[in-house]
């Protein structure tokens, strides 16, 4: 496969009025064509300030990349001028925000919106913006497209305006598509549309993908792989399959244990105890240490290094460690994953 993207040692840090937030901490990662990376983690943990990252769209002057590369197509989009960015923006990489309300100009017509990428990044006319429009909203399931066109953002539904931010996303036909929290605010029957529109066009462009979100159970039937974020720090990356099913880093082990499955009976969600770090003083050795009742005297002094579990999963947790004790993950913990194998991958 070939790789769109690659991130090496990403830094991103925060000058606030009590100090330097160190948001984003040694993050490696990369991006094949076709792929969906999921981005995984609680709030706070780094994943949209990454993806952010990705596009140059850090708030200035107080949020920098501090150290570190990303790679698009072998170019290094942290050294690029914002000119260069505005191209590389909406044509090749696209983003979907999280609030559709505040990505869209309420004050424009949902059709000039789509067609507005299309005439600056494609040098379409307004003629065939406008038709190319008209296929993107029926491409996204927007009934009655034709109509549509010539609405405003408040006359349209919750889901529909995703679907429409998700229109003037892939408008250019990008490379990669970032996807930051795009079903958060939807009802699941909604949110089940949404993730099935972005498998069946991501097959129909060849578009690799990078899924944020909080929820786990989200990127169950969407992913292909899965980084698992904390404190800044990818602490656990494998195949949907690797975190899933064999799971090694107790921070996943809690995500895991508080997805919801068919097979609960009506039993608590396991909860992971405690808060996030904070980060303008990240802590020494393995920030999860305070909330991991896992955790050894080496976790308190020694950060772990990414230990590998197989070709394709790797676990920054010192259990790994050959002289680390044997420790399997709790019931509830199994149960969830034994409940995740039993629905098919349905959590």
């Amino acid at each position: 496969m070939s790789k769109l993207l690659e991130v090496k040692d990403l830094n991103v840090s925060f000058n606030t009025y009590n100090g330097e937030v160190q948001a984003v901490r040694g993050v490696n990662f990369d991006l094949n064509k076709g792929e969906t990376l999921a981005i995984v983690g609680e709030s706070g943990s780094g994943k949209s300030v990454t993806s952010l990252s990705l596009m140059q769209l850090l708030p200035k002057p107080h949020g920098y990349v501090k150290s570190g590369q990303i790679l698009f197509e072998g170019e290094d989009i942290v050294t690029k001028s914002s000119s260069a960015m505005q191209k590389i923006r909406g044509k090749d990489i696209s983003m979907v925000f999280q609030d559709p309300m505040s990505a869209l100009n309420p004050t424009m017509k949902i059709g000039n919106q789509i067609m507005e990428g299309l005439i600056k990044h494609q040098g379409m006319n307004r003629s065939n913006a406008k038709k190319k429009a008209l296929e993107l909203l029926e491409l996204v399931g927007i009934p009655k497209a034709e109509s549509k066109m010539s609405q405003y953002p408040h006359q349209f539904s919750g889901g529909m305006r995703q679907r429409v931010v998700v229109a003037i996303a892939l408008a250019c036909n990008p490379k990669i598509l970032i996807a930051d929290e795009p079903t958060t605010a939807l009802d699941v029957t909604i949110q089940a549309q949404i993730l099935e529109l972005m498998k069946d066009i991501q097959k129909q462009t060849e578009s690799a993908i990078i899924f944020i979100t909080h929820d786990l159970g989200v990127v169950a039937n969407v992913a292909d792989r899965v980084a698992v974020m904390y404190a800044g720090k990818i602490v656990e990356i494998g195949t949907t399959d690797d975190i899933f099913y064999n799971a090694k880093h107790p921070y996943t082990w809690g995500l895991l244990g508080s997805m919801p499955t068919l097979e609960n009976d009506g039993e608590d969600l396991f909860a992971i105890p405690g808060s996030p770090p904070n980060m303008l003083n990240p802590p020494k050795g393995d920030a999860f240490a305070p909330r991991n009742k896992f955790a050894m005297e080496i976790d308190t002094v020694m950060e772990p290094p990414m230990f590998k579990v197989s070709d394709t999963h790797y676990a920054a947790t010192w259990l790994l460690h050959e002289d680390a004790p044997k420790i399997e993950p709790p019931e509830a913990v199994k149960r969830r994953m034994q409940g995740f194998s039993s629905t098919g991958g349905d959590a």
